[in-house]
């Protein structure tokens, strides 16, 4: 059975490009032996991410998301069974942020930035689907 779950988290500690690349590293290497996919998003400090996979899985990983020292306010914000993958080209997709469309964010949320706490896991969802839909997703080899 698959599953989709999307989560919002703060960083303790703001994270560098480096920083950044070495956890979409360890993503891309591991998520595909669990078969799970996906998209992160990462600015200003806030992390949104959703995952797609196994049931199991899924929640392992999250799971380990949510103990992880370097994540504090974890908010699950959906949390489907899905016939399909949405995300199933990557392994991790790494939102450009730079690239996003100011009236795009507009679009979603009161400001133009990404805040998935001030919003619903469906708009935050809705905002995941059309970042694809107008490639703002980095490429990685």
């Amino acid at each position: 059975m698959l599953v989709r779950l999307l989560y919002a988290s703060r960083a303790v500690e703001a994270f560098d490009e480096v920083e950044l690349a070495a956890i979409l590293g360890k993503s891309r290497h591991n998520n595909p032996e669990c078969g799970i996919t996906g998209v992160l998003c990462y600015s200003q400090g806030v992390f949104l991410q959703v995952l797609e996979g196994g049931r199991s899985a899924v929640n392992k990983l999250y799971g380990r998301i949510v103990g992880d020292v370097r994540h504090t306010d974890v908010e699950l914000l959906r949390y489907e069974e899905i016939d399909e993958r949405r995300f199933a080209g990557w392994a991790m997709g790494q939102v450009d942020v730079a690239r996003l469309n100011p009236a795009l964010l507009l679009k979603y949320s009161e400001r133009a930035g990404i805040d998935p706490y001030a919003v619903s896991g469906r708009v935050s969802m809705a905002l995941f689907e059309e970042v694809v839909a107008t490639a703002s997703i980095l490429r990685h080899p």
